[in-house]
Formats: C-alpha cells, structure tokens, sequence
C-alpha cells in the first residue's frame, strides 16, 4: 500500500481556512491523504478528530513545531496570519528538509491577499490600475512595503530555489458567511473583516461612514468561490498544470465596487434597524473622533485604498466564481442584524 499523502494546513479553523479544510475532507484524495491542522484551541481538537483530521497543538509562535510538521509534509496550506514571517520561514525550513531527505519537491500553498494592492487615496477617487495575476513585470513592480511583502518573497524565492512548489493565493474583499459542517460543529469562524469591521465602525458611530468620499474601488469574492479556488488550484498541481513561484500569484474577485456603495447598503439598513434616524441613510466621511479610536489604528488605510484586480490566472486554471458583486451587497443587510444582535446580548 501506497504512504499516504501528509496534509498540513494552518488555520484550518478559521474563515477562509476552514473552507479549505472542508473541501479537502471531501476531495478526490481524501481517502489517500492524511490531513494534520495546527490548533491553538484544544477544545477544537476532539472536534477536529471526529472528522479525521489529526492535530498538533501550538501557535504560530511554536517555530519548531511547524518546521518539524513541515518537515513531514508533501502539501503544506498556509491560511492563518499572511504577516507572520516566523512561521512562514519555519515552513520554508521544513520543506527545504523534506527535500533534502526525500528528493521529492514538495508543495507549498501561501495565503496573502490583495491589500499588497492598496494606494491609500483616503477615498477620493478609484484608480485607473487595475492589477492582473498574468502581467509579471506589473506584479514585481509591488513596493516591497507593501503589507504581505514580508513573506510573499519568501515563498517565491523558495521556489526558484528549487526545493519546493510555491503558490500564492490573494483573495481580495472576502464577504458572507460561511456555512458547512465545520461552521455547524463550532470548528470554524464565521465571519470575515473587511465589512464586518466596517459595519462595526458605523454602528458605533450610529450612522454609516466611510473614508473621504468613499470613491475608492474595492475587487470582492464569495467566501464560497475563494474556497473553491484553493481546490481547482491543487487541482491543477497535482495534476502538473499549475503555475509556480513568480508565475504562481493567484488572484481571488469576481467583481468590484467603490466603498461608498457598501456604506450605502450599511446605512439603509442602519435606518431599517433603528440605529440611523429617517433620512440618515446617506454615508457620512469618517471624522477624526473616527479615527482617533484605538480600535480603527488602520480605519484610514484600509478603507481609503483602491484594491483592484482580475483573476485571469485562476480562471485559466478553470476557476468558476458564481457570486456576483450584487451578492455582495445584498449580504451587507445580514452583516448589520448579525453585529446588533451580538452587541446586544454582550
């Protein structure tokens, strides 16, 4: 009998993650692979266990846990903290070693995202520049300032040195719930950032806000689709077909919208809540009370960016989103009932 192909995947509980995991456990493969998560809550692992996955213990900070389980790895999945440059060179490590000892190159897929993108216009205006996964010389134009320029590098250089197989997946504004057995079981978050923490802000601030004049164009993908393209991805490795290191940029969107457009939407159904007054539904500019708050450190960068880009590369490989920026949208209502109840019962 064949060994077993060894899965090791970082933040196999959390949103986009957790997505991963779920489809994995469902693949083609699964009855030949042996899927391993790092957990940082052990009251997720019973859990975890009941569904075949087995657990190692730590954090991001326990560098030498993961090289070892690195180390131990054909296919390593990385969709916890994009920032955290130990961990990311700890997996390198162990990698480096699994093909030192094997001889067999193995895979590595990172998460980033497309706020290496971001152009801080404090939301004056949408930028003409449109990002594509296909265009190499565009794509190593990124100041390496850039947030998850940390780490991107990293995974491209371990590539060209030639002892693993680098992917990099960027999903751009992640929106919706997410939902499957692992969200059922309380395995997996929920939730993503961006709109949440938007809609926080103006629930706080009791109308919908926005940075500037919220002109400022954001690229989005379903929670589901970007799932989905992590699994046509390795699809395409195992099956040879997939582009690597500097030609392995991944894009995730499936449509765009200026930021005012969501406040719009956060703000109607600020009104319909009882949180806004009649007539307030219109989106205001964040103020420097706004900004002043602990809690929004990054409100004008993030929300102030133009982030646009197209997933030409994933869609060659066969990606086919199904949800639309109209999707988006929509879902912006459930968002706001969901942080009011959840504000209210704490």
């Amino acid at each position: 009998m064949s060994p077993k192909t060894q899965i090791f995947i970082l933040g196999a509980t959390g949103y986009i993650g957790g997505g991963v995991l779920e489809r994995l456990l469902q693949h083609r493969t699964a009855s030949t692979s042996q899927i391993t998560a790092l957990v940082r809550n052990a009251a997720k692992i019973p859990l975890l266990a009941s569904t075949g996955v087995k657990t190692v213990f730590g954090t991001l900070d326990n560098v030498a846990l993961i090289e070892r389980q690195a180390s131990e790895s054909d296919v390593v999945f990385a969709c916890a903290d994009s920032d955290h440059v130990e961990s990311c060179e700890a997996i390198l490590r162990g990698l480096k070693k699994r093909y030192e000892v094997t001889g067999t190159i193995p895979v590595f897929v990172h998460t980033s995202g497309t706020d290496i993108l971001n152009d801080n216009v404090e939301g004056m205006y949408s930028s003409d520049t449109i990002w594509d996964d296909t265009d190499l010389d565009q794509l190593e134009r990124l100041p390496d300032t850039d947030p998850h320029r940390l780490t991107d590098p990293l995974v491209i250089a371990a590539d060209e040195d030639g002892y693993a197989r680098t992917h990099i997946v960027l999903p751009s504004t992640i929106y919706d719930f997410a939902t499957g057995q692992l969200v059922d079981l309380g395995i997996r978050k929920p939730r993503s950032i961006e709109i949440p923490k938007l809609t926080d802000v103006s629930i706080t601030r009791k109308r919908a806000g926005m940075v500037g004049l919220g002109l400022n164009t954001w690229s989005n993908v379903h929670i589901d689709d970007i799932g989905e393209l992590y699994i046509v991805l390795y699809n395409a490795i195992l099956d040879g077909r997939a582009g690597h290191g500097r030609e392995g940029l991944y894009f995730g969107e499936n449509g765009e919208s200026v930021v005012r457009a969501m406040s719009e939407r956060i703000g109607e159904a600020l009104v319909a809540c009882g949180v806004s007054r009649p007539g307030e539904q219109t989106p205001t500019s964040f103020g420097e009370m706004d900004y002043a708050r602990p809690e929004n450190e990054h409100l004008r960068a993030w929300y102030g960016s133009n982030s646009r880009c197209k997933a030409n590369r994933a869609r060659e490989l066969g990606w086919k989103p199904k949800h639309t920026t109209e999707d988006m949208l929509k879902s912006i209502r459930g968002e706001v009932e969901w942080q009011l109840k959840h504000k209210t019962s704490t």
